[in-house]
């Protein structure tokens, strides 16, 4: 992947960078990414995204009192995030946030407030900026799809070991979440 940019953007890990004979003539060599070790990203602070997109951190009490958190699992990257996805054209942050959750996860949630936003080159090398809100459960029934194939309720510890990405760790780790 030749170009302005140092890093690669790929479903692996980068690994190193052989040197180039010519400038399009570069290669990465790039290790299989392994389940639940987290993928680093390169943050785009001051740039404006090309695309916009909004998902929530779903939360629900369990019988028990104890706090736990949908994820999705998306066979297309093999990777387990949050619930989020594109806006559509004239649609608002927050209007695809409920969109994105309700399509990902088949959830009615009540809405709480905006808990942070990443920007970062997604997988065609775009900026891309989500902003994520806190959702808490009402009702609804997961069905798998093509987009996401698997979803799973888990406690917070687990789900630092399950998340992909490290802006979902650090979206965890400023998690604050309360009735």
């Amino acid at each position: 992947m030749g170009g302005p940019f140092p890093w690669a953007f790929t479903f692996g890990t980068v690994v190193r960078r052989r040197p180039a004979r010519t400038a399009l003539d570069t290669v990465f060599h790039v290790k299989p990414s392994r389940p639940f070790e987290s993928r680093p990203e390169v943050e785009a602070d001051g740039i404006t995204p090309e695309v916009l997109a909004a998902g929530a951190v779903v939360w629900r009490v369990r019988p028990d009192g104890d706090i736990e958190v949908a994820l999705v699992h998306r066979p297309r990257y093999d990777d387990w995030s949050f619930p989020k996805g594109k806006l559509l054209p004239g649609e608002t942050l927050v209007e695809a946030a409920v969109r994105e959750v309700g399509e990902e996860t088949g959830f009615r949630c009540r809405i709480g407030n905006v808990i942070g936003s990443h920007r970062y080159r997604d997988s065609r090398a775009r900026w891309k900026e989500v902003t994520y809100w806190l959702m808490e459960w009402v009702d609804g029934r997961f069905d798998p799809s093509v987009e996401v194939d698997r979803l799973r309720w888990v406690q917070l510890a687990e789900a630092e070991r399950l998340l992909t990405y490290d802006r979902d760790h650090e979206l965890l780790r400023d998690l604050r979440i309360g009735r």
